[in-house]
C-alpha cells in the first residue's frame, strides 16, 4: 500500500489522527470540525494559558461553545499540547497560526516557518497531508514550506503530501458555519490534491479545489481585496457626501436598492479584524517584487487608514457646536470590538480612536459588553457600566461598534452629543434629544 492510499484509507475510516498548530480563532473550530467528524485531534499552541483550558474544556474563542467543546475533551476526541511532538503520530497537519504585518507593511511570516521547523523536528513530514490556512502572499506554501518538508529527500506528492487552503472564519457568523462555507483547496501536485480534498471532504459539504497552492493563496487576498477596496470607496464617498452637505446613508441604502450590478458596502470608522486590514498588504508586497504597484490596494489602505482620524474630526465640529473643546472632555465610547456582537479586537479602529483623542487631550472610557478590558499600547481601560449616569456624564459619546445588545434609545435619551459611526441609532429607530453627527 502507498502513502496515498494508506492516508486515503485513514482518513474515509476516521482512525487518522490530525494535529493542528495554532488554537486560536481559526485552528480552534476547525479542531471542534474534525473531533466532531470522529478523528482524534491534538492541537498545538505555544500559549500555555489556551492549552490549558482547553484540556479542562474551556473555550475562549466566542464561536466555540463549551457546551460543544466539553465533550469533545471529555471523550478524547479533542486534547491539546504545547510539545510539537505531540503531532509525530498525526496522518495531517494544519498550520493555523498567525501572519501580521511588520511595522514597515512587509508580511511576518516567521510563524509559518517556526511551524514547518517545529514540524521537521519532530519527525519531519513524510507519510503525512500537511496543510497551510494562514492568510499569506502567493508563493508561500511552494517557497517556503515545500523546500523545507523536502530536506531529507523526501518527494512531494509520493513520500508527503502538502496544499494550501485558506481559512474563512468569520467571527460572530451564524448563518454559515465550517461546514457549509465552501473550502478552496489547491495542492502542490495533483496527487497532494486529491489527497487534500479527500480530508476535507469530512468535515466540509463543498471543497473547491483550483490549480494550485498560489491560486488558492490569491483567492484569499482576492477576498478581502475586494471588501477592503469596496470598503474604501464607500468611506471615501462618505466624505464626499459631507462636502456637499448629503447624508451617505440615505444615498448608500437607495443605491441598494438596485437589483442588479451594485453591492451594497457601508462607511466607518476604519477596519478591522485580521483579514481585511492586513490580506490586501500582502498582495502589495508580492507584486512590489515583480515591479508592480497594486494602486486600488494602495490608495483603499489611505482612506481606510485615516477614517479614524476622520471619526475624532466628527467628534471635534460636535463639541465646538457646543462651545466645547476635545481637550479636557469626556469622551465614551461605545464598542471597541472590530465588529458586532463579538469580543475580538484585533486591528479594531477604535484603537486608533482611543489613542487619537488621548492625544488631543480627552478624558477616555469605553463601555463594551464583550470587552471587560482593553490595554493597548500604553493606556489601559475598564468597561463602564452603560447607565443614564454614565451617558449624561460624557461630553460626547461615540458610537464605534454598533453591538445589538447596546439600549440605544437609552443613549439617544441621555447623551448630549453623539457621534454615530455606524448610523446605529437611526437603524434602530432611536430619536435622539441632544446632538448628533453621523459619518
Amino acid at each position: 500500500m502507498t502513502i496515498k492510499e494508506r492516508l486515503l484509507a485513514q482518513f474515509a475510516s476516521r482512525e487518522a489522527v490530525i494535529g493542528i498548530i495554532g488554537m486560536g480563532y481559526v485552528g480552534l473550530p476547525e479542531a471542534v470540525a474534525f473531533a466532531e467528524a470522529g478523528f482524534r485531534v491534538v492541537g498545538v499552541d505555544v500559549d500555555g494559558r489556551k492549552v490549558a483550558m482547553l484540556n479542562r474544556g474551556e473555550s475562549y474563542v466566542e464561536d466555540v461553545p463549551e457546551s460543544q467543546l466539553r465533550p469533545l475533551v471529555d471523550s478524547g476526541g479533542l486534547r491539546a499540547s504545547t510539545d510539537y511532538r505531540e503531532l509525530s503520530g498525526a496522518a495531517a497537519i494544519f498550520i493555523c497560526v498567525p501572519t501580521p504585518l511588520r511595522k514597515t507593511k512587509d508580511p511576518d511570516v516567521s510563524y509559518i516557518i517556526s511551524a514547518t521547523d517545529s514540524i521537521m523536528a519532530a519527525g519531519g513530514g513524510a507519510g503525512k497531508l500537511v496543510v497551510l490556512e494562514s492568510t499569506t502572499y502567493p508563493g508561500t506554501t511552494d517557497e517556503l514550506i515545500l523546500p523545507r518538508l523536502s530536506e531529507n529527500g523526501y518527494q512531494v506528492g509520493e513520500d508527503f503530501f502538502l496544499a494550501f487552503s485558506p481559512e474563512r472564519i468569520d467571527p460572530g457568523r451564524t448563518d454559515f458555519t465550517f461546514r457549509t462555507t465552501p473550502k478552496v483547496v489547491g495542492g502542490v501536485t495533483p496527487d497532494c490534491l486529491e489527497v487534500a480534498l479527500a480530508l476535507y471532504s469530512t468535515v466540509v459539504d463543498e471543497p473547491v479545489p483550483v490549480s494550485g497552492t498560489a491560486a488558492a493563496e490569491m483567492v484569499k487576498l482576492l477576498e478581502n481585496t475586494f471588501r477592503a477596496v469596496n470598503i474604501g470607496l464607500v468611506n471615501e464617498v462618505a466624505i464626499m457626501c459631507d462636502r456637499l452637505g448629503l447624508n451617505v446613508w440615505e444615498v448608500v441604502a437607495a443605491a441598494a436598492t438596485k437589483p442588479y450590478g451594485f453591492m451594497k458596502f457601508t462607511p466607518g470608522p476604519g477596519l478591522g479584524g485580521h483579514c481585511i486590514p492586513i490580506d490586501p498588504h500582502y498582495l502589495s508586497w508580492k507584486l512590489k517584487t515583480v515591479n508592480y504597484t497594486a494602486r486600488f490596494i494602495e490608495l483603499a489602505s489611505d482612506v481606510n487608514s485615516h477614517m479614524p482620524e476622520y471619526v475624532v474630526g466628527k467628534v471635534g465640529v460636535a463639541l465646538n457646536a457646543e462651545r466645547k473643546a476635545v481637550n479636557g472632555s469626556h469622551i465614551l465610547i461605545l464598542g471597541v470590538a472590530y465588529k458586532p456582537n463579538v469580543g475580538d479586537m484585533r486591528e479594531s479602529p477604535a484603537l486608533d480612536v482611543i489613542h487619537l483623542l488621548q492625544e488631543r487631550g480627552a478624558e477616555v472610557s469605553f463601555h463594551d459588553p464583550y470587552v471587560a478590558d482593553l490595554s493597548h499600547e500604553g493606556f489601559d481601560l475598564q468597561s463602564v457600566a452603560l447607565t443614564a449616569a454614565t451617558l449624561a456624564a460624557a461630553d460626547c459619546v461615540v458610537i464605534v461598534t454598533d453591538h445589538q445588545d447596546f439600549d440605544y434609545q437609552c443613549v439617544a435619551d441621555h447623551a448630549a452629543v453623539i457621534v454615530d459611526a455606524r448610523n446605529a441609532l437611526a437603524q434602530h429607530g432611536a430619536a435622539a434629544r441632544g446632538r448628533v453627527v453621523v459619518l
